[in-house]
């Protein structure tokens, strides 16, 4: 196992905020608040926190729909509906459950949580630090390298380089090549009208980047395909900006407001006012409340010693 002192994590909270919403049944509070969602959100978070053991612990959240990419493209992710009003109303709490767990949360205007993700992951990586990603989104293979890993949380693997050969046909360095081309449905990047992932993977592969494709493009066949390159160039370069995550989000402090400080009697105080007792008997069974009750006895054997 890794340093955890040198060991940073960063989890994709937004992705994790859906997957709760959607895969969790409805659930009251006892002051009548909806709160499944948040239920789900707290027990993936502990199973996330037993698993990754460090000192650095954070959860990247999105700060609203306005980002700089619909200044780019005002049609960026206009496919997709509105947040639900339930999940709205959550929201608030889903931070509060962060905080109630001493993990911070990072988010800022304009910015996706993927792009505070590689903002950080740039930083701390720069700084001597191995990252692990919590994340299932593609957009974040782009960051995978020698020093910034991507976990799978559903498959509990970390992502190679070989599995994102095997799925897409490229490497992690031309995913987001491979995203101008092919397009992102989900975000509603154009892309390339008619290029599909096998013939994006194909490009890459024998030319090794878009800028070199279209170097290349009137040796490119058969001619449909190049016709369509020729045709959508505007729209593979706008796909490229927007694929790209923002690695220079300005960061401030960045080893304090990283820093993982569970406290147990204040998550167990936050999992009482919702009424999540289930969570509350399984926190108490789990690695981080045995970590903190060790590191606090810890300490008050050290200040033990020092008095004798």
């Amino acid at each position: 196992m890794a340093d955890n002192n040198k060991l940073a994590i960063i989890m994709d909270g937004s992705s994790f905020i859906y997957r709760a919403f959607f895969a969790c049944p409805p659930m009251k509070s006892n002051d009548g608040r909806s709160v499944g969602a948040v239920h789900g959100f707290c027990s993936m978070l502990i199973s996330q926190l037993c698993k990754h053991d460090s000192n650095i612990f954070c959860v990247a959240m999105d700060s609203g729909r306005h980002t700089f990419r619909l200044d780019m493209y005002p049609q960026y992710k206009a496919n997709r509906e509105s947040i639900p009003d339930d999940l709205r109303q959550q929201m608030p709490l889903m931070t509060a459950a962060c905080g109630a767990f001493g993990v911070p949360t990072l988010a800022q205007p304009g910015y996706e949580a993927d792009d505070l993700i590689a903002s950080y992951s740039y930083a701390l990586s720069n700084r001597g630090y191995k990252v692990r990603i919590i994340g299932i989104d593609k957009d974040l293979l782009q960051l995978l390298s020698d020093k910034v890993e991507v976990y799978d949380p559903i498959k509990s693997k970390i992502i190679t380089k070989e599995d994102v050969r095997k799925k897409y046909g490229v490497l992690p360095s031309q995913m987001i090549d491979f995203q101008a081309l092919v397009g992102d449905s989900a975000d509603n990047i154009p892309g390339v009208a008619g290029v599909g992932p096998v013939t994006a993977a194909k490009l890459l592969n024998t030319h090794g980047s878009l800028h070199a494709i279209y170097e290349n493009v009137e040796q490119i066949s058969p001619q449909k395909l190049k016709e369509k390159l020729i045709n959508h160039k505007e729209e593979a370069e706008l796909s490229k900006k927007l694929a790209t995550l923002n690695k220079d989000v300005q960061i401030f402090d960045i080893f304090p407001s990283m820093k993982f400080d569970y406290n147990h009697e204040k998550a167990h105080k936050f999992l009482a006012s919702l009424g999540f007792n289930s969570l509350i008997n399984r926190m108490y069974k789990t690695a981080i409340y045995a970590k903190s009750t060790e590191t606090f006895l810890q300490h008050e054997n050290d200040v033990l010693q020092k008095t004798i």
